[in-house]
């Protein structure tokens, strides 16, 4: 199989985003020396949206300007070594302000939905601008800030005229329809690649889009119900290295799914999720020998034991003779 190593690289949306030390830099830093052991490469999907803002708000605040600079240096050099630099779009920075005390988070318009179509448009163009400021012209692969990808009218257009061809958003059954996430993926086309044009959930042969969706693997409830206890009792080693607060953003009727009936979750290196990992592997390589592999995670949620966890994933990847890659070898073929 092909693995695809995918990190959404942003702050925390909630009233504390975090520091950008401890949320990005510092475990994006532990997570390359992971990597760096087996030769693997990252995709970094680059909430672009915070690197528009904090230009914005660098000349009048020399934090903004410090923060900015801070980042930038360590996408330039994920992209020197390799890495894919892709966008992730956080519309909510749009109503975020900065002074002296650092953000003021309001993440009343989270959906990139409840912008117009003009304004998606400008929105679109000037994140990917401050992604292509930063790597050069590589950008063309996109991921919906909470998955927030539908409806795909006013989006797609935007996405297209801004030379953006490649998603990797949709995952087999997601489904939430939480105040500040909305998303229902059931039905994609049971493929771990495909084409498609209006309706990222429907294949399109001749669509202008390939969606390469984000893997799934069958989980137990005991699991969410361990994933529960860890998050509130676990050791030092299940702890964060991120010192913000996330916003929430599933719904109650998701939770209790998961914590009642067996349940398709997406294949992650964060945290607990991490220890399922191989056991995921093997069920979609079972299932298609040829496909791809996509794997999710979060700077802002390495914890220690997901470190250990991903490096054990990945000796095992390599003993089995599966390949690591990014979406750039999609670009070249």
């Amino acid at each position: 199989m092909q693995i695809f190593l995918t990190l959404d690289y942003e702050l925390f949306s909630g009233a504390n985003p975090g520091s950008v030390e401890k949320t990005i830099l510092l475990p994006t830093r532990k997570l390359l020396e992971v990597a760096d052991r087996h030769g693997a490469k990252f995709v970094f999907f680059v909430d672009s949206g915070y690197l528009a803002r904090l230009q914005h708000f660098a000349p009048d605040y020399p934090g903004a300007q410090a923060d900015y600079d801070a980042v930038r240096a360590q996408i330039e050099a994920l992209d020197k070594a390799g890495h894919d630099i892709q966008l992730h779009i956080h519309p909510h920075w749009e109503d975020c302000t900065y002074d002296a005390r650092g953000w003021k988070m309001d993440t009343s318009r989270f959906r990139i939905h409840s912008f117009t179509q003009e304004q998606i448009d400008d929105i679109v163009a000037r994140y990917k601008k401050a992604l292509t400021d930063i790597v050069g012209d590589k950008v063309f692969a996109y991921r919906a800030g909470g998955w927030c990808l539908q409806p795909f009218d006013k989006l797609g257009p935007a996405l297209k005229k801004h030379g953006i061809w490649l998603d990797s958003t949709v995952y087999e059954d997601g489904l939430n329809s939480s105040q500040t996430h909305y998303y229902d993926f059931r039905g994609i086309p049971g493929k771990s690649l495909y084409r498609f044009e209006a309706d990222p959930v429907k294949e399109d042969p001749d669509g202008y889009f390939t969606e390469v969706p984000i893997s799934t693997y069958a989980v137990s409830p005991l699991f969410f119900w361990r994933f529960a206890w860890t998050k509130k009792f676990g050791s030092g080693e299940h702890k964060v290295y991120a010192d913000g607060i996330g916003a929430g953003g599933t719904s109650g009727a998701s939770m209790m799914r998961m914590l009642t009936r067996p349940t398709k979750s997406l294949v992650s290196m964060d945290g607990l999720r991490a220890s399922l990992l191989q056991k995921a592997l093997d069920a979609n390589a079972k299932k298609d020998p040829e496909g791809n592999f996509v794997v999710i995670g979060h700077p802002k949620a390495v914890t220690p034991y997901a470190l250990r966890e991903l490096d054990r994933f990945l000796l095992y990847a390599e003993q089995r003779q599966h390949h690591v890659k990014t979406f750039s070898s999609f670009a070249k073929q």
